[in-house]
């Protein structure tokens, strides 16, 4: 597979829809393949991830929903942890807020409100890195190339209970100890725990499974950020605290 392949040897490629024609189904049976080919090499599941939950860019792409991908056990960089830039296309950083799951979720029963089933909430950085050449795509592109999902850090978790109200929470990515982006938890479907709503429902529509443990990773905070070697990456959601990283390796992205 081109993606795979891609994604393996960190060098990008063209959009497929520059020489396929695939409907937006088509493109998540493509990302599951694709993310079946890495499980198949060892790694796991372990969640989601949303993507367009900003509506500027849902605006931007022309899509009036989100989409969705899934995330692997190897995708994790502990809190503070090293990303090797050399491993990856162009990547590029954003906050979010993440959710856990304390019980596996079936996503086909409409009468469970998956809310109730949170269990903790944390706060996170997710590197994105589209595998295709100048991170430029359809909609069918990203959907097929696993929503761009190439490793998150997920801060200190909280329990839900304990957490208060998320919404418009305040968000600050600096880089370096210097301020590169600030934002709200309402920059993520005007409320983060609509991502969790909206997780479950992508999950039926597309035959995700969301066992207990599941993270969901709500959507970006902020626009993103480059990443360069030797820089320190680092976000902050008030009331939740802080997590980061450390960037190593490669060459200016």
């Amino acid at each position: 597979m081109l993606l795979d392949a891609a994604a393996e040897a960190a060098v990008p490629i063209a959009q497929l829809t520059s020489e396929y024609t695939f409907s937006l189904e088509d493109a998540y049976e493509i990302q599951r393949e694709l993310v079946a080919r890495r499980c198949a090499r060892g790694d796991s599941l372990s969640g989601v991830k949303l993507g367009f939950t900003s509506r500027a860019k849902a605006q931007q792409m022309g899509v009036d929903d989100v989409i969705v991908g899934r995330i692997t056990h190897g995708m994790r960089i502990v809190d503070g942890g090293e990303l090797d830039l050399a491993r990856y296309c162009h990547p590029r950083i954003e906050p979010e807020v993440a959710f856990r799951l304390g019980v596996e979720v079936d996503p086909q029963d409409e009468t469970l409100d998956v809310e109730t089933v949170v269990e903790a909430v944390a706060p996170a950085l997710e590197v994105i890195d589209s595998r295709y050449r100048d991170f430029r795509f359809t909609l069918e592109d990203v959907v097929a190339d696993n929503t761009s999902a190439a490793a998150y850090v997920t801060g200190p978790w909280t329990a839900y209970g304990r957490a208060g109200d998320l919404a418009n929470r305040g968000v600050t990515l600096e880089v370096d100890g210097e301020v590169a982006e600030t934002g709200s938890t309402a920059a993520i479907l005007g409320h983060p725990l609509r991502a969790v709503h909206a997780a479950q429902r992508m999950a039926r529509t597309y035959g995700l499974s969301m066992p207990a443990g599941t993270v969901i990773l709500a959507g970006a905070a902020t626009a993103a950020v480059p990443l360069r070697p030797g820089r320190c990456v680092e976000a902050t959601v008030t009331g939740l605290g802080s997590v980061g990283l450390r960037v190593g390796g490669g060459a200016d992205a």
